[in-house]
């Protein structure tokens, strides 16, 4: 699949995912919002009815003041006029029973001032009686006529007195607040808010009445009118907050949590599926790199023992110990050659394996390092170069696989010589010192060195640094990922830096010490 079409898709996939979680964030947004709204509007409406219930329990505070008044009056009266009582019939007790949004059961007590008087005797004739009874009854109905119209005169009484004192009153002599806190709960419960809350009374100066809670200043108060037909410069407010709101109204979406929970896995997979897919395009473009340059390298070897077991088919070069000889010798060579290829391209089976088997054995490093290096000085005179050994490390015991750190050390120095620069003679520096309570062994080259972002990926698997189309030097991209791999199972670490004065590529090892 070309990589384009890859692009293509991972940009159309991203944006079905964006797509779909914006519109499941907006959704969540606008049930939040009507939540928010619903809950406020719910509090509102149980506010204004507790505001309601206050009015009413304070015109049944008049009405009762006023009956009593009233009882006063009428008592006063019968006293002044015992005389007239004398012929007349006790008035009626009469009792009114209400009940309270609470549920407390009240009543009212008044006496009717509708009087008959005693009964006459009974007149011998039909007409004595008969006027009597028109008598009475017109006297009944004129009693009751004067009853109502006295009764709507108090009633008027009690709303002019509310109209004109009720708003004279502090706050706190109008409200009962414990009575208030019971109006609140039984409301909320009523409409479906059992949640706790905190409320304040504010009177017409501004200032805290009482407070049931410490009262927040922040924008999810609600407020209410305290007695709303009081005059506007004497008003009065009910403030209530729930430091719970927050949570009530999120429990409201908890139902889209889980979708939202398992679009955010499929996006995170999705970009894992894409980096993964780009990863495998890339070692698969490694690989065939590896292998087109391992059938270079192994081309010229086979083609060139062809060549050599084909001459030696001539009865002539027979005759020639000297060219018999010579053609033996680059026939061993380059089998020798096909070995060492065939032996890297076998180092790839170390990468399927969770650890290489290593043969371990106590060594001092600071002898390894020097015999490598004197092996290799003849390699380096040969490119007509120089290689140093400074030996600093006073500890230098390891307990590492003999042969592996040899071909450690033997590929670096190789990978040295490949990339050195032409115009400049080589020069090769091998040291060892301690360090935090380590052995640190470097290999420093002066050639042509290693980009800044290329330092970390040249330890990958068949990763080769980018030359354009030049590709005078051969190999697989596999020696430094043995040495890191190597490396990493004795306990130890590898770095790669650039040289002193960015010129050339400082190999760093880091390898346990036996004492640790």
């Amino acid at each position: 699949m070309k990589k384009s079409t890859i692009w293509l898709l991972a940009v159309v996939m991203a944006f079905a995912f964006a797509g779909l979680l914006f519109l499941q964030l907006q959704y969540v947004s606008i049930i939040l919002k009507k939540s928010s709204e619903q809950f406020n509007e719910t509090v509102k409406r149980s506010l204004h009815q507790v505001a309601k219930t206050l009015e009413q329990d304070e015109t049944r505070r008049y009405l009762e003041e006023e009956v009593s008044q009233d009882d006063a009056r009428q008592y006063l009266r019968q006293s002044n006029q015992s005389e007239l009582n004398n012929d007349l019939i006790s008035g009626e007790k009469h009792r009114i029973f209400f009940t309270t949004p609470d549920g407390t059961i009240k009543h009212i007590e008044f006496h009717s001032d509708i009087r008959i008087r005693k009964r006459e005797p009974a007149a011998s004739t039909n007409g004595n009686q008969l006027e009597s009874i028109v008598r009475n009854s017109k006297s009944l109905q004129q009693t009751l006529k004067d009853r109502y119209l006295y009764q709507s005169g108090m009633l008027n009484e009690v709303i002019l007195n509310i109209l004109y004192t009720a708003n004279l009153k502090p706050i706190s002599e109008r409200v009962d607040f414990k009575k208030l806190n019971n109006y609140l709960k039984a409301e909320f419960l009523n409409n479906g808010l059992n949640l706790p809350f905190v409320f304040a009374v504010i009177d017409k100066d501004g200032k805290m009445v009482y407070s049931s809670g410490e009262m927040p200043q922040v924008s999810d108060v609600i407020t209410q009118v305290l007695f709303p037909n009081d005059p506007p410069s004497k008003l009065n407010y009910l403030k209530v907050y729930f430091p719970t709101k927050g949570d009530y109204i999120s429990s409201s979406v908890t139902f889209v949590v889980p979708s939202i929970i398992f679009s955010v896995i499929l996006l995170v997979t999705f970009i894992f599926t894409i980096y993964i897919v780009f990863r495998q395009k890339k070692l698969s473009e490694m690989k065939n790199d590896f292998i087109n340059n391992m059938t270079h390298e192994l081309k010229t070897p086979v083609s060139t023992i062809s060549l050599a077991a084909q001459m030696l088919k001539d009865s002539d070069i027979t005759k020639s110990p000297d060219v018999f000889k010579h053609i033996s010798g680059v026939i061993n060579d380059e089998t020798k050659r096909l070995s060492f290829l065939v032996e890297k391209v076998l180092q790839m089976s170390l990468f399927e394996r969770q650890k290489a088997t290593l043969k371990l054995k106590e060594i001092d490093a600071n002898d390894l390092l020097a015999n490598v290096a004197n092996t290799f000085a003849l390699k380096v005179e040969k490119y007509g170069g120089t290689i140093d050994i400074d030996l600093q490390a006073e500890e230098s015991g390891i307990y590492v696989d003999e042969m592996h750190i040899t071909n450690v050390m033997f590929n670096l120095l190789d990978n040295a010589v490949k990339y050195r620069r032409l115009d400049v003679p080589l020069t090769l520096m091998c040291r060892t010192w301690n360090e935090n309570g380590k052995l640190l062994i470097s290999i420093e080259d002066n050639g042509i060195g290693i980009k800044k972002e290329y330092l970390k990926k040249v330890f990958d698997r068949f990763f080769r640094v980018p030359t354009g189309n030049v590709h005078d030097v051969k190999g697989f991209g596999l020696g430094l990922a043995y040495v890191r791999k190597i490396v990493e199972d004795h306990k130890g670490s590898i770095r790669a830096e650039n040289g002193a004065g960015n010129v050339g590529t400082k190999f760093i090892i880091t390898l346990p010490l036996i004492k640790s």
